[in-house]
């Protein structure tokens, strides 16, 4: 339901044509009429109907007061008209004043039920909120004084600065072509708590034609979480939290690209753990599920922030490591080895579980220059470092040219 909008124009035109001055001008003017009528033609009537003169004295002594009656009669009629008007006017101005109380009850209300904070700004570089609702305590943690004006913080001191300039620009660049706009970015509220926010917005012309934003702003935290667990289920493994096998073979084909224009080399760890059917065997699926994900975290942590993990399937790890020749890469791979035997698993029933894996190694572009090629060598790898007895690790064969000769 839309708020009732109060009809202003019957109280408009009557304040119009009905100014003070305006109506006692008209007032005098009547009496003056009156009057002039009755001084020029009042004796020249008395005499045409009262030839005698004595009846002639004696209706010219009375012609005064008649003159009083009637001028008094017409200022009755004038006044009373006006008094008319007058008492139409303060009616309809009592009118507006409950249609305008009226229509705040339905905006207070609708206000104070919306989901999120209603708003009236100045587009400057502090946002400063010319009225905010009510729902401001609830989405920002501060009372709605406390925003206006900037009388404790600015709006915008609630956003990261890059965020802001974000906003600013496509805010102006919407209101310069007198379009809405609609934006998502992420505020730190009193609490210190950060949530995001969809603001929807337009700006306006004042009263006094200054050009302000009014709009309504809401919490999108839970959509936003909502949409990271989303993002994360598409890239991670839902078990371990590494890379899934889509995402890894996305970053080594960038991996790969960057390491080929720039010439650099860039190595790939084929990663199984060994005997790990006996692990669920024994223990159950269960105990087999915290041991990858235990492990995998220790080869996260044992890594640089550049390298990427990633669960291929079952037990298998792929690892890339971005410019790592092939002395660097064996050498990471032994170290990578040797911590995983000697870390046992803690299992949820006391008891510790010691794994050990199977790497195989393989480097661009010593043992393959195409995706398929690399990750093929260190497949074959790994399986070769199982039959050599398992954990241990075992590189790729480097790629033979080839030589066309005539004889």
């Amino acid at each position: 339901m839309q708020p009732e909008r109060p009809d202003y124009s019957g109280l408009t035109r009557l304040k119009e044509s009905h100014s003070p001055r305006r109506r006692a001008l008209w007032t005098t003017l009547v009496y003056l009429v009156a009057g002039f009528i009755w001084i020029t033609f009042s004796d020249r009537i008395v005499e045409l109907w009262f030839p005698d003169a004595r009846m002639l004295s004696l209706v010219q002594t009375w012609k005064g007061v008649l003159f009083v009656v009637v001028t008094g009669l017409v200022l009755f009629t004038v006044i009373l008209r006006q008094l008319n008007k007058d008492r139409l006017l303060l009616s309809l101005q009592s009118d507006q004043r409950r249609a305008l109380r009226r229509r705040e009850r339905q905006l207070t209300v609708l206000m104070d039920n919306l989901p999120g904070m209603a708003y009236r700004c100045l587009p400057d570089e502090n946002w400063t909120m010319l009225f905010v609702s009510a729902g401001c305590a609830d989405l920002t943690g501060y009372q709605p004084e406390e925003l206006i004006r900037n009388r404790t913080t600015s709006y915008a001191a609630l956003m990261d600065e890059e965020d802001a300039g974000q906003v600013a620009q496509e805010v102006e660049a919407a209101v310069r072509k007198d379009e809405s706009f609609s934006v998502e970015y992420a505020i730190t509220r009193k609490d210190g708590r950060k949530i995001w926010v969809w603001e929807r917005g337009c700006g306006v012309l004042d009263d006094d034609g200054t050009m302000v934003l009014e709009g309504i702003i809401l919490d999108i935290s839970d959509r936003k979480q909502l949409e990271n667990e989303l993002e994360a289920l598409a890239t991670r493994d839902s078990l371990t939290g590494v890379l899934n096998r889509r995402e890894c073979s996305r970053v080594l084909i960038e991996e790969l690209e960057r390491a080929r224009r720039y010439n650099r080399p860039l190595a790939l760890l084929w990663i199984d753990f060994d005997h790990f059917k006996e692990i669920n065997d024994t223990w159950g699926h269960a105990a087999g599920d915290s041991v990858l994900c235990s492990i995998s975290s220790l080869l996260e942590d044992s890594v640089r922030s550049v390298d990427t993990l990633g669960r291929f399937g079952g037990e298998e790890f792929v690892l890339i490591l971005p410019e790592m020749d092939v002395a660097e890469a064996e050498e990471t791979a032994e170290r990578l080895r040797q911590r995983v035997c000697n870390q046992p698993v803690a299992l949820e029933s006391g008891h510790n579980i010691r794994l050990t894996i199977s790497i195989g190694v393989a480097v661009f572009p010593d043992h393959g220059d195409t995706l398929d090629a690399l990750c093929a060598a260190a497949d074959k790898a790994m399986y070769r470092a199982k039959k050599q007895g398992r954990n241990c690790i075992a590189m790729a064969q480097a790629v033979q040219p080839v030589h066309n000769g005539f004889r």
